[in-house]
């Protein structure tokens, strides 16, 4: 492609070969970069010098070809590169970057890759510092933590496993979410839209209306003996009331594992036998599209599997979802099996906060093993809330006037850090949907966009993929325009979906958050900012703040420049998960053991001349590491 306008110019590199002198680089107007971290600890900053006409609203900038040739042997030539702005044309598979626009770039939250570099450079050097000041500043502690701010020890080698953030600071997750925010003047700000299966059916809450249904909840919970560190098992469907009781369970300092509610009667019976919950709450039946799914006699067998296994629970609270089933149709067991409706409602609206220290444990949430026994993965209070809460700010480039929609469901860790606490440590106004994706068309999606205004859309490459195969006419018979930020979680998701999301979806104007993290990771580790720096189809782009991955051989030996191997991650982070329940053994054995020193995440990547990570899937299956501690 043609640039149309101007004359293209070439990318102008800047080799910067020290840690403690990256990031000390001068303000270049006008000029949008490409950053390279290599794992040598270098940085490469190819400055793409546009002229002032990229910029301007007549459009006439198309495409710019830009050719660069570092004069450095760290770092490969550079190949041809072809761009694409946003908003300015759609972009095709000949173009290497799309990037951003001066306007998004202008109101972004992190602007430039200047800004980028100055954030990132605080995080490494001095993570207590930066950690603790965002800490103090954007959330309540009852009590502030000690002169440590964490503390860690990563290498098998030396001990034990141990990470801790914020340890001795006194807060609470709930109160964080709700009471924090309404002080702020948040209370009638919409905190959740709910979308039924069906079309047509929909609810709403507000921040002070929610903080209601959640002390309610927390009230009866009490009332029925879970106390602080209890476990309580949650087997809902994509309701409100997921999200009030996730929240109920922290505001009482009550440990929640999600279980979701599509795995079998064995799946949950494995939870519910490893973590012994005082509840288990659930509903009776939830549509998706046209099939009834009967999640109550789920419980039922589950709960049956778990007594004959010596694990017997006393209460089953279950919410009547009307739409879906009637109660009077639903198998019941007298004396433990409750309704919602009949209880909850009763409790007062206000509930006392139990505090926790930052260290005390919020959820668990299971992941399938190797060994086919579930993995609890434990994630703890303080540092949890704020890397959640940082990472939904600046990967989607958040403003409070954003609607924002993730399709994931609250059974996995997507949906508890994304769908429910980070969004709403942020004041978020967040939707939920209750149905299948394509019910009654593949057009649904693009339906609640438009009806609710949506801003900011995330979701798997899998569902990018599926709307793909059904047409582009399930998508652009809807406006889309209030569209801002799209974004991709899941498996690595491959160039061509990502431009058909880029170009159909998002209509050539929103840049991709291709976010790369785990269940155990708890946030973000590998993304883009938006407006910071320029993006390559199907490539998750660069570290978050405080976070340093780095990529080895199968000996261990770090890669530096263009490479391929096993991904690590240097030093802990405040949303890394503490252990596996019950099983630290397993947790050194299954993470820390086959690289000493690193958190090795179980995937493969690769890191391309430019710095950019491509994660390139599991590697569980095939690595064969050899170790001796």
């Amino acid at each position: 492609m043609k640039s149309i306008g101007i004359s293209p110019r070439p990318i102008i590199p800047l080799i910067l070969p020290q840690l403690e002198h990256r990031y000390k680089i001068s303000r270049l107007n006008h000029r949008l970069p490409l950053l390279h971290l290599d794992g040598a600890g270098r940085s490469l900053l190819l400055m793409a010098s546009l002229n002032n006409h990229n910029h301007n609203h007549n459009h006439h900038f198309r495409h710019a070809d830009s050719t660069a040739s570092p004069p450095s042997s760290a770092v490969a030539k550079i190949s041809h590169l072809k761009a694409v702005v946003l908003g300015d044309a759609p972009a095709s598979e000949e173009d290497d970057v799309v990037l951003p626009s001066h306007d998004f770039s202008r109101q972004a939250l992190v602007p430039s890759q200047q800004k980028y570099l100055e954030m990132y450079k605080a995080s490494i050097e001095n993570p207590a510092g930066f950690w603790s000041g965002i800490a103090s500043s954007e959330f309540y502690w009852k009590q502030r933590w000690g002169d440590q701010v964490y503390s860690e020890n990563l290498d098998v080698r030396r001990g034990n496993i141990k990470i801790e953030w914020f340890k001795g600071g006194i807060t609470n997750v709930c109160y964080n979410c709700l009471d924090r925010n309404i002080d702020a003047g948040l209370a009638d700000k919409i905190a959740l839209y709910w979308e039924s299966n069906e079309p047509g059916f929909d609810a709403t809450l507000t921040y002070s209306q929610l903080l209601q249904r959640v002390c309610q909840l927390a009230n009866y919970l009490k009332s029925v003996g879970v106390r602080k560190g209890d476990a309580v098992v949650v087997y809902l469907p994509m309701l409100m009331e997921l999200p009030i009781t996730m929240l109920a369970c922290s505001r009482i300092g009550a440990v929640h594992s999600v279980v979701f509610a599509g795995f079998s009667s064995e799946s949950l019976a494995q939870r519910i036998v490893d973590c012994k919950p005082k509840v288990v709450i659930t509903c009776n039946a939830v549509k998706r599209g046209p099939k009834t799914v009967f999640l109550k006699d789920i419980v039922d067998a589950a709960l049956i599997d778990s007594a004959n296994k010596g694990i017997s629970v006393d209460v089953c609270l279950t919410y009547e979802n009307q739409l879906a089933l009637k109660r009077e149709k639903t198998k019941w067991k007298e004396g433990r099996d409750i309704w919602w409706e009949d209880v909850v409602p009763k409790y007062p609206t206000s509930s006392d906060v139990e505090w926790v220290d930052a260290e005390d444990p919020l959820f668990l949430l299971y992941t399938s093993g190797s060994t086919g026994k579930p993995k609890g993965v434990l994630h703890t209070t303080g540092g949890y809330m704020v890397y959640t809460a940082t990472t939904f700010k600046y990967a989607f480039d958040y403003k409070d006037s954003d609607v924002y929609w993730c399709t994931a469901d609250c059974g996995w860790i997507t949906g508890h850090s994304y769908v429910t606490y980070g969004p709403m440590l942020n004041g978020a106004t967040v939707l939920l949907y209750e149905g299948a994706p394509s019910y009654p068309d593949p057009g649904r999606c693009w339906d609640i966009v438009d009806k609710y205004k949506v801003t900011i859309f995330y979701t798997a490459p899998t569902l990018v993929r599926s709307l793909m195969r059904d047409g582009d006419e399930y998508v652009t018979r809807y406006s889309r325009k209030s569209l801002r930020v799209l974004g991709s979680v899941g498996e690595p998701i491959n160039p061509s979906a990502w431009r058909w999301f880029f170009n159909v979806v998002g209509g050539s104007r929103c840049p991709i958050s291709d976010t790369w993290w785990q269940t155990e990771t708890g946030g973000f580790m590998i993304t883009p900012l938006p407006g910071a720096w320029p993006q390559k189809p199907g490539s998750a782009t660069f570290p978050f703040f405080g976070i340093q991955p780095v990529i080895v051989d199968e000996k261990g030996v770090e890669l530096g420049g263009e490479c391929s191997g096993y991904l690590c991650v240097k030093s802990s982070w405040p949303g890394a998960f503490r252990t596996l329940y019950g099983d630290h053994e397993r947790y050194e054995t299954t993470y820390f053991k086959p690289f000493p020193g690193y958190y090795f995440t179980g995937d493969g990547c690769s890191r391309d001349k430019d710095g950019y990570h491509w994660l390139t899937g599991r590697v569980d299956d095939v690595i064969n590491v050899r170790y001796s501690i």
